[in-house]
């Protein structure tokens, strides 16, 4: 009876171990498939991203100005709200926002650091964001900055944002830049 009630408290533990998994104290092992995750993914995005600073309501606006003496404008700081629509035109189809910011990080050349998460509003996507975090110099034809995450969807996700500049409006300073986005996701 005693060595019944050993294997049963044995498996009992082993079972415990599997579905909620191995207990560190403040930190635990889980079994993915507990949180819902299916087979894993890889999804592609093309979209445009709207970087509007002209007119009486700019999607980007300057928060911190560069100092008089550099010619890349490092240390400047712009916070963003900008619209991510399917086509090259503002006024095509709104699928989301990039929001967060981007600042001068170069005494060298023009190369932004990039903080924003894309917000979707579209389809099954709606409420899902990706984050990028990366360096994008402006002047090169593509630039390629690391997915480090995202929500809703996209949780757990890790992938790379390509940009491409569209267009580039000298006097206005408003920009069109595509992007494709490659993610894993579950």
């Amino acid at each position: 009876m005693a060595s019944q009630i050993t294997i049963f408290f044995l498996i009992l533990s082993l079972s415990t171990i599997l579905v909620i998994g191995e207990d560190h104290g403040f930190a635990r092992s889980l079994d993915r498939k507990l949180l819902g995750f299916k087979k894993e993914k890889l999804s592609h995005f093309r979209f445009y991203w709207h970087d509007i600073v002209s007119g009486k309501n700019p999607s980007s606006v300057a928060v911190v100005k560069p100092p008089l003496n550099t010619t890349t404008g490092f240390g400047f700081l712009t916070m963003i709200d900008n619209p991510l629509t399917m086509g090259p035109k503002v006024d095509s189809k709104l699928v989301g926002k990039a929001q967060g910011f981007y600042a001068s990080a170069s005494q060298e050349e023009v190369s932004l650091l990039m903080v924003m998460n894309f917000a979707f509003i579209e389809g099954k996507y709606n409420g899902s964001t990706i984050t990028v975090l990366g360096r994008n110099p402006v002047f090169n034809t593509i630039r390629e900055m690391p997915v480090i995450g995202g929500s809703g969807l996209f949780r757990f996700s890790r992938g790379y944002a390509q940009a491409k500049t569209h267009t580039f409006d000298i006097k206005t300073g408003d920009a069109i830049v595509e992007y494709n986005v490659y993610v894993l996701h579950y």
